[in-house]
């Protein structure tokens, strides 16, 4: 089982030290299979509970990961590419639709909003020993979070969404522990959940958000400790979570109440669906709205809000780090919420009217596409390297699916927001030629 490698020590932390030498030197390598702690235990001449203690502590540390009867092996490395480095580049003279850039059209200008921060910071500047949440924008922060019924709870800054979620995993879960996921889903998040040394456990999503059944099996048959839901232009297929759908997953997480909840609201100011927040339904839970999408990736700026403990563990190890997200960042897009500077109608049909073209253009050529919701177009295909290839061969660089999914089925991903109206029909053709629609109601 070990090859020529011996564990040795009589004391757990013996143990312990020893397997980590072993993953150290690269004796023990990953997805190594260790010993079973009863026949560990025989071979060491010490009492079993001994080294179950070493093993809690590996699994503690990251190093070992444990699936029940299946039994313990050394966790996996995390991946050193990331999905997002499964890509295409678009060639000479063709088109880039992969990327999932906001239209830079729609953001709004930051002169003026730098220029008013920076005469403030002139007369007050920034010093240590500062609340790390800026007043003004937490005030505005919470106020459209009431606007939108998500439940009271302090407000905390991040530097964007995967920052944010990051931090709240981190602070709640151990090494090990499951986490459910949509499949598909985003693809840095897909990422960061093992490389975290966390077990992502796919769930089904259609148009509508999460499939509850899916969700329950999560939780029930593969012990998810925290469930991950997006509730508005889920990247990459769109979806938007529903009332209906809403009160199914309530009813599913109420059952399941020490479940931590994070949800990422991904469409915030850019799309014309109503909120339907599933917070507060478990004792632990937190929901996250980026300003990326609406206002520019560049800001990383992220508010969240959850259960007062879960937050106030976020900023407590947030300052043990960065310390904070410069208030300098807050207070600009803090200007910008009082000023309007951005209109989410207008923004929401702008993306709307492209996103919809596609789809039905698509429809008329006999192709399944999906995208109820946000920038992207989610299709289904029967050949997803061979629709890549011909793609590109007819000048358009989309998505590959694989970086957004574990178990669903082949696809490609359509970013509208560089896309004119009158790219449409032809973006349409190519993809017709190119791929195979799978008429489904998930993806799974």
């Amino acid at each position: 089982m070990l090859g020529e490698y011996r564990i040795e020590g009589r004391r757990a932390s013996d143990i312990a030290a020893s397997v980590e030498r072993g993953v150290g030197t690269g004796a023990l390598e990953p997805g190594r299979l260790l010993p079973p702690m009863r026949e560990l235990a025989q071979t060491l001449g010490v009492n079993p509970n001994t080294v179950a203690a070493a093993y809690r502590v590996l699994r503690e540390r990251g190093v070992i990961e444990t699936d029940g009867r299946r039994g313990s092996r050394v966790r996996p490395r995390p991946a050193t590419t990331a999905r997002g480095s499964i890509r295409v580049d678009a060639p000479a003279g063709g088109r880039d639709v992969s990327n999932g850039s906001p239209d830079p059209v729609l953001l709004p200008p930051l002169g003026e909003a730098f220029a008013e921060v920076a005469r403030g910071y002139a007369e007050h500047p920034g010093l240590y020993g500062e609340a790390p949440v800026d007043e003004g924008f937490a005030r505005l922060a919470r106020a459209a979070f009431d606007a939108d019924g998500v439940p009271d709870g302090p407000i905390g800054v991040a530097s964007g969404s995967l920052d944010a979620v990051e931090r709240v995993l981190a602070a709640r879960l151990r090494p090990g522990d499951a986490v459910a996921v949509e499949d598909p889903g985003w693809g840095s998040l897909l990422d960061l959940v093992p490389a975290l040394g966390l077990r992502p456990v796919p769930v089904a999503v259609d148009d509508e958000g999460p499939l509850p059944d899916e969700v329950e099996r999560a939780i029930r048959q593969d012990g998810a400790r925290a469930v991950i839901v997006t509730d508005r232009a889920q990247n990459p297929t769109g979806a938007c979570v529903t009332a209906d759908r809403a009160r199914a997953l309530r009813r599913v997480l109420a059952a399941h109440p020490d479940v931590l909840l994070i949800e990422d609201d991904h469409g915030h100011g850019i799309v014309a669906q109503p909120l339907h927040p599933l917070a507060g339904v478990t004792d632990h839970w937190v929901l996250v709205r980026s300003v990326a999408k609406a206002y520019g990736p560049d800001l990383r700026i992220a508010a969240f809000t959850g259960d007062a403990e879960t937050v106030d563990r976020v900023l407590g190890r947030q300052q043990l780090g960065p310390g904070w997200v410069s208030r300098l960042l807050q207070r600009a897009v803090a200007h910008l919420w009082a000023a309007s500077a951005v209109d989410p109608a207008v923004v929401a049909r702008s993306y709307g009217s492209r996103r919809d073209a596609l789809v039905r253009a698509l429809a008329r050529r006999g192709v399944t596409a999906h995208g109820r919701s946000g920038m992207n177009v989610w299709i289904p295909v029967a050949d997803e390297t061979g629709a890549v290839a011909r793609l590109l061969s007819d000048g358009w660089a989309v998505a590959p699916g694989a970086r957004f999914r574990m178990n669903a089925g082949p696809a490609v991903r359509v970013t509208v927001s560089g896309l004119a109206v009158s790219d449409v029909e032809g973006l349409a053709d190519a993809i017709a030629r190119g791929a195979r629609g799978v008429p489904a109601r998930s993806y799974g």
